[in-house]
């Protein structure tokens, strides 16, 4: 079984600024892979990059253009790590869009870079349930697995429920 990794950017991706300076983050190399490399696994995979963006600044054409990438894969079982603020639309788009796949959507609360971010737990969890979980759309993140169309979030203090 092999899994498809797709990075779509948000804070799980985000590094401190290189190229300028201040407090803006930029986006590099996919977090997911530093997380992968970390494990000793036999799973086979791949990671791509759909888009690096801000998931405030993720577009309708955006995310008709991740169906188009998912659509055109063999893969069955796909992770797509995102920002947390859009995740939901996101995930719900796709449950309208998407069939006959297994697709977990994960994300950060704090930047992978960070030695406090949640980003190995969340996709940790996310590989393990795109294993378990039949077809359909999920969000991992927090300590929890829902359904896109099931998963709400508080506005105020940031949670998932």
């Amino acid at each position: 079984m092999k899994i498809l990794f797709i990075q779509t950017g948000g804070t799980i991706d985000k590094d401190y600024p290189r190229k300028q300076g201040g407090y803006a983050f930029e986006f590099g190399e996919a977090a997911m892979k530093r997380i992968l490399a970390k494990l000793d696994t036999q799973i086979e995979f791949e990671i791509i990059t759909a888009f690096q963006k801000d998931s405030l600044d993720i577009t309708a054409e955006d995310r008709q253009n991740l169906v188009k990438i998912i659509e055109g894969r063999e893969e069955k079982r796909i992770i797509i790590t995102h920002g947390t603020d859009t995740l939901i639309e996101s995930a719900q788009y796709l449950e309208r869009q998407v069939k006959n796949r297994s697709i977990i959507l994960t994300g950060a609360m704090r930047p992978e870079r960070f030695s406090n971010s949640d980003a190995d737990i969340n996709l940790g969890m996310a590989l393990a349930a795109v294993q378990l979980l039949h077809e359909g759309v999920y969000i991992c993140i927090q300590a929890l697995v829902r359904q896109a169309s099931l998963i709400k979030r508080d506005k105020e203090s940031g949670s998932f429920y």
